[in-house]
């Protein structure tokens, strides 16, 4: 079984996603992935390829998220332990898969918050260029900013990690930075 490339995880991804949000959803993660695997020193690419599959029947199925991934994968040949990252990304809200893998951790902390990242940075002048883990921790901290995104799934990631979220942040926060303008993270203009 090959590993999962970018290229054919898009390919995966684009049978059943096709709402510009999720794909966004999933171009962050997979580059929030793609760094966390640089921080662990394991393969980027493969890392971002689980990154960007990871919502792969959501659209579909959003009351069954998770229900309808691991059997269309396996016969589309991704490899069994890839499809174990995606499963446990949704560990104790839609899954039973425990997160164990570095991989794994990362997936079920960063898919939450990535979505914070990328609220704070639409909010600033400059968006993402020159944001700081201090302007995330202020609206992390805010839960009443990008309300949706539960705070205690990412920290409970971070605890498996055994990382402070700053640095968790911190990562995320410069694996999606040189991809501020593709992600529309250029900020508002207006200081």
């Amino acid at each position: 079984m090959s590993k999962l490339t970018l290229e054919r995880a898009k390919e995966l991804n684009a049978t059943m996603v096709s709402d510009p949000a999720l794909l966004y959803h999933a171009m962050c993660v997979s580059l929030a992935m793609g760094a966390m695997a640089d921080h662990f020193g394991a393969d980027r690419e493969h890392w971002e390829a689980v990154g960007w599959l990871h919502d792969y029947d959501y659209e579909q199925y959003p009351e069954e998220h998770l229900k309808h991934t691991e059997q269309p994968l396996l016969d589309a040949g991704v490899d069994p332990e890839d499809v174990r990252a995606i499963l446990s990304h949704g560990y104790g809200l839609c899954s039973d898969v425990v997160p164990e893998t570095d991989m794994e951790k990362s997936l079920f902390t960063v898919d939450e918050l990535t979505g914070i990242i990328g609220a704070a940075a639409k909010m600033r002048p400059t968006g993402l260029s020159d944001m700081e883990v201090k302007s995330f921790m202020k609206k992390f901290k805010d839960k009443r900013f990008a309300a949706k995104c539960d705070r205690d799934v990412i920290l409970k990631g971070c605890g498996m990690l055994g990382m402070d979220i700053r640095d968790v942040a911190a990562i995320c926060i410069d694996g999606m930075r040189p991809y501020a303008a593709e992600l529309g993270l250029t900020g508002t203009g207006t200081i």
